[in-house]
């Protein structure tokens, strides 16, 4: 399980490429599943347009982001897709590292049942609404602590390095109405990944 310090530094972008290659594990009613994580998104306020929290704003949603990092933001998207994210940096700090993919390892049968697939192929898992049905994932699951040894949600480090030479970036997804900030190039992936999220590019 990743240690508080690890989620507590001041870099959102750097915390997103090292976040590539850890493993992200739920526990549910005795049923574990996991996946090696090989996508992910950084945003920042108060200055990234894109962040829900930009310019600061406090409100019921968006106040688990100010807390110290090792939470996690689960939030409705369309009023359908759970998506997790990551809340990092120091208190009063609004950073999160939105998961958008993973590569599935333990009993990815049980994901499968969930998403329900009957075949293991990239759609499983590549993407963050699926990801997180796959998981189990829901936004009751707000506010969690990542850090703490009876969470039902955490994250580990197996011994998965990777080169920078490994690790793609480019422009986040789904905000392009979100002004100056659309286009900076705040997503990450394993270069090298098939279980990536179709926005390869």
């Amino acid at each position: 399980m990743l240690k508080r310090s690890f989620y507590t530094r001041s870099d959102v972008l750097q915390i997103s490429k090292d976040l590539l290659g850890k493993v992200l594990v739920t526990s549910f009613a005795g049923q574990r599943t996991s996946g090696i994580i090989t996508e992910t998104e950084a945003y920042r306020a108060p200055d990234d347009t894109a962040c829900h929290a930009w310019n600061n704003l406090r409100t019921k949603r968006t106040e688990i982001m100010f807390s110290e990092g090792g939470k996690a933001y689960v939030y409705l998207c369309y009023g359908i897709h759970h998506l997790f994210n990551v809340v990092t940096a120091q208190k009063d700090q609004a950073h999160v590292v939105l998961i958008r993919a993973i590569q599935p390892l333990d009993h990815p049968e049980t994901m499968m049942q969930r998403r329900g697939i009957m075949q293991l192929k990239p759609q499983l898992t590549a993407g963050p609404g699926v990801m997180s049905t796959a998981l189990g994932i829901r936004i009751a699951h707000n506010g969690v602590d990542l850090c703490d040894p009876k969470s039902p949600i955490w994250i580990e480090d197996r011994g998965i390095k990777l080169a920078l030479k490994n690790i793609n970036q480019g422009p986040r997804v789904g905000i392009g109405s979100s002004g100056e900030s659309a286009d900076w190039p705040w997503r990450f992936w394993m270069a090298d990944s098939k279980w990536v999220s179709k926005w390869k590019k």
